[in-house]
C-alpha cells in the first residue's frame, strides 16, 4: 500500500470527490492541501467539504486557521507534519487533496532554510506597508531585492511582504536562500500522486456554475461577516477568489452582478497559473482527465497492497 496519496488539480475539477471516494474504500484520512480552506471563515466560499462529508470520514487541517492570521507554507508544513501523524497513528492512510501546488511541492521537496522573522521586525514591516498598494510594495522590494522582485508578480502583496520581511530580518534576498532545503515530510516514491486535469472549457463552465451556486448559499453572508472583521487587505483570506468584488459590492461600488462576473473571472485566471505550477513544479504527479481518475487510481492501488 502507499504511504499516502496525493491528489491535486484546478479549482472545480472534482478532487473532493475523489479523495472521499478513496478515503471511504481504504479507509484513508483526508488532509487538507488548499491555502485558502485551512480558514475557518469562509466554508461555501472556498468549497470546503460539507459537515455531512466530514462525518463520513476524517478530515484534517480544514477551517482551523482563524483570517486574521498569516499562515505561511512552513506553518502549513508543521500543521500538515502533525496530521500525518495523527492519521498514519490512528491506522488511516494519509490523502492529501488541494488546489495550492505550492503545499504538495512542500510535502515532495522541503522548504528553503530560512531564518525564522522574529515578530517585531513583521510587524514593523507591515505597518509601513499598511495602505499601500502592491506595484508600490513591489517597487520598494525592487529597490532592495532586485533579484526577488522579477519573480514575483506585483500584484502579489502577500510573497512581496514575505521577501521584505526577510530582507528587514537578515539583509539578505529571498531568493539567497533558495539553494538548502529542510528534508522533505514525504517520499514521492512511496506515493501516489495524482493531478486532476479537464479539458479547459467544461473546466471554466463548471467555475460558472460553481460561484453562482456559492453565492446561491451564503456566501455573500460569509463575506459581510469578513468585511465587518475589517481585517487587512494583504492578508490570504482577503484575497479570496470573490472576496475583493463581493465587499465592493457591499460597500455599493458595484453590483452583485458585476462582482459575481469579475470572481468568476479571477477563479479561471487562477486555474490556468495552477495548470502552469503544477506543468513545471510538480513532475512526480500522473496526470488523468475526471473521467479516468477514479478507476485509474483504484488500479494504481490495487497493484500497490
Amino acid at each position: 500500500m502507499y504511504s499516502a496519496i496525493l491528489i491535486a488539480g484546478p479549482t472545480a475539477s472534482g478532487k473532493s470527490a475523489l479523495a472521499l471516494h478513496l478515503a471511504e474504500r481504504l479507509g484513508g484520512a483526508i488532509i487538507n492541501a488548499d491555502s485558502m480552506q485551512v480558514y475557518r471563515d469562509l466554508r461555501v466560499l472556498t468549497a470546503r467539504p460539507t459537515p455531512e462529508d466530514e462525518k463520513r470520514v476524517p478530515h484534517l487541517l480544514f477551517g482551523v486557521v482563524d483570517g486574521a492570521t498569516n499562515f505561511s507554507v512552513g506553518e502549513y508544513l508543521a500543521a500538515a507534519g502533525e496530521a500525518l501523524a495523527q492519521a498514519r497513528g490512528a491506522g488511516h492512510i494519509p490523502i492529501f487533496v488541494g488546489g495550492t501546488g505550492l503545499y504538495f511541492k512542500a510535502l515532495l521537496h522541503g522548504l528553503s532554510d530560512i531564518p525564522a522573522v522574529p515578530a517585531a521586525i513583521r510587524a514593523a514591516v507591515r505597518e509601513e506597508a499598511a495602505g499601500r498598494s502592491p506595484p508600490e510594495l513591489h517597487a520598494r522590494l525592487a529597490a532592495c531585492d532586485p533579484r526577488t522582485a522579477t519573480r514575483l508578480r506585483s500584484s502579489d502583496p502577500q510573497r512581496i511582504l514575505r521577501a521584505l520581511e526577510v530582507f528587514s530580518a537578515t539583509g539578505r534576498s529571498l531568493s539567497s536562500f533558495h539553494g538548502a532545503r529542510a528534508k522533505p515530510l514525504i517520499d514521492a516514491q512511496q506515493c501516489l500522486c495524482l493531478f486532476i486535469a479537464p479539458q479547459r472549457t467544461a473546466l471554466h463552465a463548471t467555475i460558472d456554475r460553481r460561484f453562482d451556486a456559492m453565492l446561491g448559499a451564503g456566501a455573500l453572508g460569509e463575506v459581510g461577516t469578513l468585511r465587518r472583521r475589517r481585517l487587512d487587505t494583504a492578508l490570504p483570506v482577503m484575497r479570496a477568489h470573490g472576496v475583493p468584488h463581493l465587499i465592493a459590492h457591499l460597500d455599493g461600488r458595484m453590483s452583485l452582478e458585476e462582482a459575481a462576473h469579475l470572481g468568476r473571472r479571477d477563479t479561471r485566471a487562477y486555474v490556468k497559473r495552477q495548470f502552469t505550477f503544477a506543468r513545471h513544479q510538480l513532475p512526480e504527479f500522473l496526470w488523468a482527465a475526471p473521467d479516468q481518475l477514479t478507476p485509474q487510481a483504484s488500479a494504481r492501488v490495487r497493484s500497490n497492497p
